[in-house]
């Protein structure tokens, strides 16, 4: 059995100065340096109440019948999005999705946690080891450069150095970063960052206080690092961004405690396609199940819920890009033991088909799935993968023993900005994603008329081929440790290949 963690585990965070000096391995089923324990209630309201989906047939609005049934059943509604027929319910009654099923009207019901409410409050997480001045010493940046991004070998990889010669990406052009929240102060971020974009979901109803789409202090910095890594400005100040001329939004969806439970991913998902967001990045699970099994009513719930919100994003015009997970699953696989579920229960190991129990929202339908390489070229020893599952890969980082990159990098591992103005080493198919949200954005720049379906066509058709790694055997030890199928053109590890900055912005 595997202790419950919170899904942005997906990023793997090192302190940079151990980074720089450290072999640490990613091996599978590693997790976040920091794990977290299940969100507690403080208060007897909270001890009982959990927060529910009730999905009805969309645009008609909810009507009399089922608002009189949820009251009924001993439900408050919090909010419904009658566009896509969801409404996000809070009940103390333990049979509340069981009685609401039953009700006319009513498609699919569901709880969105095992865990009580809880309290806006305080578990630690951890951040990653800020740069200091003794580490900035051997780096020289070369004329035009940002001073950090000589340690920036995943820029390179995918030729997002020579596509700044052309094209830095257009203003015109947002991506909502759905994720822990993002530091909009930071001088890399604040200058392409999208006030108007950005809002706090957690609760599964928009908050637009000013700041509110922020991690405070004991949060995660995941979503602000995800955040540089797409758009930090080309401004003489710290790193660059792979795509530093288009604009950031902060789509805050993660409980203090680092959940990103269904009310608050489909608020995300609804606010970006309301509010003229093109691309929207997506480095996590929606918790608390790795793998959401359709043949149970709660966790079909689940599902039915997230894909109306990410599908009537992409109607608005949003192009979706979703991280494959640092499991190294085979997600083509006849089956998958599944750890960690329910993360914020008590987990049991238990047998999948991930082909009918879905991670989501990386396997639903229409969103781009992104599986992470290292400073090698080659899949990163953590990155799932699987033939017809993955869509394009993405420098996402590896252990430096692993893959090393080439001088004057000397991380194997991601740079990307933190909160408080500081930058760090972060590792995952967290950090793969953002680099393909930002290439789709540079198309977008490119091709402002651009519909996701051709936005997408094009993301993979500019990739570059990556045949298989065969034998894959990462840590040298002789043993295979995961088997790519596929042609050069598409395989399971690295879809349609690694994804292409430069054509982007030249084809």
């Amino acid at each position: 059995m595997t202790a419950p963690h919170p899904r942005y585990r997906r990023a793997l965070v090192i302190p940079l100065g151990m980074a720089m000096a450290s072999a640490l391995a990613f091996l599978p089923n590693a997790t976040a340096a920091a794990t977290e324990t299940a969100p507690t209630a403080t208060t007897a309201a909270d001890a009982t109440s959990l927060s529910y989906v009730v999905n009805i047939r969309p645009g008609h609005g909810t009507s009399a019948y089922v608002k009189k049934a949820i009251a009924k059943a001993g439900g408050t509604i919090v909010t419904s999005y009658d566009e896509i027929g969801v409404i996000v319910v809070h009940s103390s009654n333990a049979a509340f999705a069981e009685q609401i099923r039953k009700v006319r009207g009513v498609q699919s019901a569901g709880n969105t946690r095992n865990a009580p409410l809880p309290a806006q409050s305080t578990t630690d997480v951890g951040t990653p080891k800020s740069l200091t001045a003794d580490e900035l010493t051997d780096v020289q940046a070369a004329d035009g450069q940002d001073p950090l991004e000589p340690l920036q070998w995943d820029l390179a990889a995918i030729k997002a150095d020579k596509a700044h010669e052309v094209s830095l990406g257009s203003p015109k052009v947002t991506v909502g970063v759905i994720d822990t929240g993002v530091d909009d102060t930071h001088p890399d971020i604040a200058p392409n960052f999208d006030r108007q974009a950005s809002v706090n979901c957690v609760s599964g109803k928009p908050d637009t206080t000013d700041g509110a789409w922020r991690p405070s202090a004991s949060e995660s910095p995941h979503g602000t690092h995800v955040a540089g890594e797409i758009a930090a400005a080309k401004n003489g100040v710290g790193m660059t961004g792979v795509a530093p001329g288009v604009k950031v939004a902060g789509i805050k969806v993660a409980t203090t405690a680092g959940y990103f439970y269904t009310e608050a991913v489909v608020c995300g998902f609804v606010w970006a396609a309301e509010h003229g967001v093109d691309v929207t990045n997506n480095s996590y699970y929606t918790d608390p199940w790795y793998f959401n099994c359709t043949d149970d009513p709660n966790q079909k719930a689940l599902v039915d819920a997230v894909t109306r919100a990410s599908r009537f994003a992409e109607k608005k015009g949003t192009v979706n890009v979703a991280a494959a997970g640092n499991e190294n699953y085979d997600l083509a696989a006849d089956s998958i033991t599944d750890p960690v579920s329910p993360n914020d229960g008590t987990p049991s190991d238990r047998v999948i088909d991930p082909s009918k129990c879905l991670d989501i929202p990386t396997q639903l339908p229409g969103v781009v799935t992104v599986a992470a390489t290292g400073a090698k070229g080659i899949k990163s020893s953590f990155s799932n993968y699987g033939l017809g599952t993955i869509d394009i890969a993405a420098p996402g980082g590896d252990s430096t023993r692993y893959q090393t990159p080439a001088p004057p990098a000397t991380s194997g591992l991601i740079l990307g900005t933190l909160p408080g103005g500081k930058w760090g080493y972060m590792a995952g198919t967290s950090m793969a994603s953002p680099h393909v949200a930002a290439v789709a954005a540079l198309i977008k720049s490119t091709h402002p008329h651009a519909s996701p379906a051709l936005v997408k066509a094009l993301l993979y058709a500019e990739a570059d081929a990556t045949p298989c790694t065969d034998p894959y055997d990462i840590d040298g030890d002789g043993k295979v440790d995961a088997v790519c199928e596929g042609s050069k053109n598409r395989n399971g590890f690295y879809g349609w290949g690694t994804t292409d900055a430069l054509d982007a912005v030249t084809k």
